[in-house]
């Protein structure tokens, strides 16, 4: 469990992982998707660091302030002394703006004694390829080999971080690290100053979620990962901060997830909304509508940059050694072309709110409809034709059965977003072409013999994404297809309480790790089959295997409870907001029925 035990801070501009004993081991500046300019994750030689720690030996804890992403690490060193690390990137309203530069602030704080420590500030470029080159001012060090400045403003002696020698922590002290333009003014009220606003930000955007009156603290705690997953500056949601970190050891599965999944944002901004936040919705909306515009047939690739570029060529960094040695570290991703036909049907019930929750005040709606109309007649063109799959297959494209569900769901969701606008001629027609697709896919997809969705049409391997045709609408709770599925995805995708996506083997060989939100979703399948004890006993173990602060990245072995994968994965958070909300809800939630309550009561069934 030790792997990953990393906290993450950042302001929806950028983010930085930060191990037990303080090191930023992951930064990307100036934002996310960018060369870091720390990454010890991946090299510790050649990562560059930015370390504080004592002269004599210590142990370390970790905690967030509470309802924050301000993250403080505590020494207790051998000599009585202690100190605390205050790490956070500003953010605040300010000037009827969001204030979210690319900035680390770190606070040196003693609190018993008067420890000393050390402080190592040594960037890299190009992926760690070169280290920056520091020229010192009065009061600073800045970098050289950047785009803009990189700057390390302080009031600690510049030749104590220059050398790496020992200084006395007398008082508290202040580190900040800009991208661009530095600070202006004198940095312990400027710190303090940001560090109060930022906690004041944090703690008014938790009062503003609606939560279930259970796992408060793990769904609040996934929310804030999921906010700061937002790139507030385009809309773009990416699925998680980090790049190749292995989803199982020797495995080769290393990609970069600094991207722009349409299918992990629609499950992000799904969650968001259903706590109450709409804001990231309608950005992601506008995100949607810039990246469309130039597209007439409407064509849509999966996964696109963060300020919407198209092309994210895939290549090898050789100079690294990898995260725990494993190779190849990547960076860009060649499933920007691919052909997943899963997207459109994710994308019309990601703008669903606009047309049926009261809460919002849509200005432009028949431009909104304008997006759904093309999203519609897409997946129209798409159904039942062969494509890379939700789990973005290399070597050959089938026909998926999610994948053409998804195309099923937005026809279905299209007609009623159609019907309520009073659009009854194509209303018509949509839940016509619906009703073509489920018939074949009931004739298709299902394979009686083993009781399951098939992955591909007339298939005989089982696909964990099958599970959420219960939260889509597509199978009701007292459909006897659910539970024969339920029964025989537990028999041959779980180990423990985990499940894997599938089991025969891909491009890669056979998967060796669980995915964290295929879990989810099976948790949330039995909630529906009225299953809730058992969903909720399940659920309390999986969320346990989260690390120290509460995060979870995108796979775990089930032998060892070891989690694997990029880190923090947005889809593992998701799964747990959405499974937490199920619980003990009973009635209907119209306006989001693929997060995933729907116009039935869910009816809790003995266990």
């Amino acid at each position: 469990m030790g792997n990953l035990d990393l906290g993450i801070v950042g302001n929806c501009q950028f983010s930085g992982l930060i191990d037990r004993q303080a090191s930023v081991v992951w930064c990307c500046l100036p934002r996310f998707d960018a060369s870091p300019v720390f990454a010890s994750l991946l090299d510790a030689d050649k990562g560059g660091a930015f370390s504080v720690q004592p002269a004599r030996s210590f142990t370390t804890t970790q905690e967030y302030v509470r309802n924050t992403c301000v993250l403080v690490t505590k020494f207790e060193v051998e000599d009585g002394t202690a100190f605390d690390v205050i790490d956070f990137a500003p953010r605040f309203l300010k000037f009827d703006r969001y204030f979210r530069p690319p900035c680390l602030v770190r606070i040196l704080k003693p609190t018993r004694g008067t420890p000393r420590v050390a402080v190592r500030c040594e960037p890299t470029t190009d992926y760690g390829r070169a280290r920056a080159q520091p020229t010192t001012g009065s009061n600073h060090i800045a970098y050289l080999g950047y785009d803009q400045e990189l700057r390390l403003t302080c009031d600690t002696g510049l030749t104590h971080i220059l050398d790496r020698t020992p200084f006395l922590l007398d008082e508290t002290r202040y580190l900040i690290l800009t991208y661009g333009k530095p600070p202006e003014g004198p940095i312990k009220i400027l710190a303090e100053e940001f560090l109060e606003r930022t906690i004041a930000y944090w703690r008014t955007w938790c009062k503003h979620c609606t939560i279930p009156f259970d796992f408060q603290d793990e769904v609040l705690r996934s929310a804030l990962t999921l906010k700061l997953h937002i790139f507030e500056d385009t809309g773009a949601v990416i699925a998680a901060t980090t790049t190749s970190i292995p989803e199982a050891p020797g495995s080769g599965r290393t990609w970069d997830y600094r991207y722009c999944w349409l299918r992990d944002a629609y499950f992000v901004i799904g969650a968001l909304n259903r706590l109450g936040h709409f804001e990231e919705m309608e950005k992601f909306i506008t995100f949607l509508r810039n990246i469309t515009r130039d597209t007439p047939d409407s064509a849509l690739q999966p996964v696109y940059g963060i300020g919407g570029e198209r092309v994210l060529e895939e290549r090898e960094i050789p100079w690294l050694s990898g995260f725990l040695g494993e190779k190849p570290v990547r960076v860009g991703n060649s499933a920007y072309a691919h052909r997943q036909h899963d997207v459109y049907g994710e994308l019309v019930l990601s703008v669903l709110p606009f047309f049926f929750d009261r809460r919002i005040v849509d200005s432009d709606p028949e431009g909104h409809f304008a997006v759904v109309e093309r999203l519609v007649g897409r997946a129209d063109d798409l159904f039942a034709k062969p494509d890379a799959g939700i789990w973005e297959f290399r070597s050959e494209e089938r026909l998926h059965v999610f994948s053409s569900l998804m195309c099923w769901a937005a026809m279905h969701y299209g007609e009623r977003i159609a019907r309520h606008l009073g659009k009854t001629k194509m209303a018509d027609v949509w839940r016509g072409r619906a009703g073509q697709m489920r018939s074949i896919l009931d004739r298709e997809g299902w394979n009686e013999s083993l009781g399951c969705f098939a992955m591909t049409f007339r298939g005989n391997q089982p696909d964990a994404s099958n599970l959420l045709m219960a939260m889509v609408d597509y199978l009701q709770p007292d459909d006897p297809r659910l539970e024969r599925m339920l029964a025989y995805y537990e028999k041959t995708l779980k180990e423990g309480d985990f499940v894997f996506r599938y089991r025969s083997p891909d491009d890669f060989g056979r998967p060796k790790t669980a995915f964290l939100i295929c879990t989810f979703w099976f948790i949330e399948a039995l909630v529906f089959a009225g299953r809730i004890a058992e969903a909720r006993d399940i659920f309390r173990r999986v969320i346990a295997r989260a690390n120290h602060l509460g995060l979870l990245s995108e796979d775990i072995d089930p032998a060892t409870g070891e989690l694997w994968g990029n880190f923090p994965q947005t889809y593992s958070h998701v799964g747990l907001i959405t499974s937490a909300s199920l619980f003990g809800r009973e009635g209907s939630d119209p306006f989001y029925p693929g997060l995933f309550l729907r116009g039935k009561a869910v009816r809790s069934r003995r266990t």
